[in-house]
């Protein structure tokens, strides 16, 4: 539970003692906790904080300036920067609401024996990394190491449903791809998904490339155990990368195919409309030409004449519309 006398931004605060337990402190008590060389760890969760809080934070660990600095600014790119023996990481985070994506970033600090978590916009809470964490006291001696993974793997599981989802409506939208008639908003949603999943590339492939820095960082920070949990991480995120690569290129090729059926419909109209123009175009012709006010004309004052003339369009008519037919014109 959360300690209400905290301020509305901070979620948590708590030291983790080597042997599991939990002990929720203030913000003023995280330096005095630090002070005893009991093995102690403490997790301080904030979600959007305002510059005193951070600044506040900045005292009681001794956080670097510039790391301090971007976590005030919530539009940093995905990275890793290390500051003496702490560890500063911004990645982004994802979330899917009423079928869209929003996303946010989530800043954290790490020493050696602290870990600060900053979530800025659109991101699921950490309780159930903290439970998780807090359910397998063994792991507690690996100290703020621990804790980071339980944080990144949740970060990194959290894009799984949201590239299942996204495959789903894939599926769904391949009946209208091939459907008869053109939908302008079969496009228009083929365009929107191609969309979120180029931003979803953009916040998912960074994150290779700091767990791959975490999974061989050097400096007590992260122990070789807890470095092969990172691994696994690391091989989540490089599957939900080649799965999203993998749906932008089925997407593509989904707009390509829909483009494409739609010109040949396109085509289809205007080859009928030319064989019905070649096939109207004969008897205009023909009535044009007897039309006109000459007084020698062939077959002009034959008794049969008109007749004969009608036959010659009929039969002129019905070759042009079995050759047109035989072309699949008409």
């Amino acid at each position: 539970m959360k300690d209400p006398s905290l301020p509305a931004c901070v979620i948590n605060a708590a030291a983790y003692a080597t042997d599991g337990t939990r002990r929720d402190i203030t913000l003023d008590a995280i330096s005095d906790v630090l002070a005893v060389d009991d093995g102690s760890f403490v997790w301080v969760g904030l979600y959007e904080p305002h510059e005193a809080i951070l600044d506040k934070l900045q005292e009681e660990f001794g956080l670097h300036d510039l790391a301090v600095e971007d976590a005030h600014n919530a539009h940093q790119r995905p990275k890793l920067e290390t500051y003496g023996n702490s560890l500063f990481i911004a990645v982004h985070t994802a979330q899917s609401v009423d079928n869209h994506i929003r996303f946010g970033e989530t800043h954290l600090f790490v020493g050696p024996r602290y870990l600060v978590t900053v979530r800025h916009g659109a991101s699921t809470s950490y309780a159930p990394a903290r439970a998780r964490l807090e359910r397998e006291p063994d792991d507690m001696p690996h100290g703020p190491g621990a804790a980071l993974y339980v944080v990144m793997d949740l970060i990194v599981d959290n894009f799984t449903p949201i590239v299942d989802e996204f495959s789903q409506e894939l599926n769904e939208l391949e009946h209208d791809i091939f459907a008869v008639d053109f939908r302008k908003g079969t496009v228009q949603k083929l365009y929107d998904l191609k969309r979120e999943l180029t931003r979803l590339r953009m916040a998912v492939a960074p994150l290779q490339d700091i767990l791959g820095q975490l999974a061989r960082t050097r400096g007590g920070l992260i122990d070789e155990e807890s470095q092969l949990y990172f691994r696994d991480v690391h091989d989540h995120a490089v599957r939900i990368n080649e799965t999203t690569d993998t749906l932008r290129e089925m997407l593509t090729a989904a707009m390509s195919v829909n483009l494409s059926l739609v010109t040949i419909r396109q085509g289809e109209v205007v080859k009928r409309l030319a064989g019905w123009a070649g096939l109207l175009a004969a008897p205009t012709l023909i009535a044009s030409w007897y039309g006109m006010n000459f007084t020698h004309m062939p077959e002009l004052h034959g008794r049969y004449s008109y007749y004969i003339l009608i036959g010659i369009t009929a039969v002129v008519c019905v070759a042009l519309f079995r050759m047109l037919r035989r072309a699949k014109w008409l």
